[in-house]
């Protein structure tokens, strides 16, 4: 079983992002760019397949700008087989829209055939969590988001999500999407030799003109701002004064 994996190029969850003086988006000059945490995951859980024997090969695949090829550098030293970059964007600050990434996904699954399709549940630059579901959407095939734990057998992936009444287990039938959430694993580094090897793993560039998708966007961003700072707290001079502050609040 083929097994396709997208990841995406974000800053890295280590840094903490600056807002360009001007609110017109994030500063990603001289910052540090990593793999989504998410689709680290499920790369991770797409090798774990191949380990066990439930799966042949993985495939990873990147929408975005000619840079993303360092990110799909890494899911290969992490061992998948191959790569495929799609180029839709020559500037760095453009986000491709889940739904133009789920159109183009839905392209190369067509070409690729593969049995499972496993990625991220969101990236952590937009937050979306939208990019799987549409996919399957898309293809038709069953989904299971925010797993936890993933088993494949007789052509069926049992899953654990976690959801927000605990964790729930759902069966679906192959083909299908699976998205990762934090505790489905934790990902490998890739060690020194399989870093000099996958550079020589093939990584295929492709266009979004290839596949006929137009990823003009439908949105814009009107302003990026910071979070408000947070006010300075009070004292209180015995416990009833601070229930009495806590029902004034509606917190009890």
């Amino acid at each position: 079983m083929k097994v396709l994996v997208p990841v995406k190029r974000v800053i890295d969850y280590n840094v903490k992002v600056r807002v360009k003086a001007d609110g017109s988006g994030v500063d990603l000059a001289n910052v540090k760019m990593s793999m989504n945490p998410f689709d680290e995951i499920a790369v991770e859980a797409a090798i774990r397949l191949k380990e066990s024997g439930a799966a042949s090969e993985i495939v990873v695949v990147s929408v975005g700008v000619k840079q993303a090829q360092e990110t799909l550098r890494t899911a290969l030293a992490m061992g998948a087989d191959r790569a495929i970059l799609v180029l839709a964007a020559d500037d760095v600050h453009s986000d491709i829209e889940p739904l133009a990434v789920a159109k183009i996904l839905a392209k190369v699954v067509a070409d690729e055939a593969p049995g499972l399709v496993i990625a991220g549940k969101q990236a952590i630059d937009n937050d979306m969590n939208a990019t799987g579901q549409m996919l399957a959407a898309l293809l038709g095939w069953g989904q299971a988001t925010f797993a936890s734990d993933v088993a494949i057998a007789d052509g069926k992936a049992t899953v654990t999500r976690e959801v927000d009444g605990g964790l729930q287990t759902i069966s679906v039938a192959l083909p299908a999407i699976i998205t990762a959430d934090l505790r489905l694993n934790e990902p490998r580094y890739a060690s020194l030799p399989n870093i000099m090897k996958a550079k020589k793993k093939p990584l295929e560039e492709k266009t979004a003109a290839d596949y006929g998708v137009d990823v003009t966007p439908r949105l814009s961003v009107v302003k990026t701002a910071e979070p408000a700072g947070r006010s300075a707290g009070i004292k209180v001079a015995s416990v009833d004064e601070l229930v009495a502050k806590l029902k004034d609040a509606g917190a009890i």
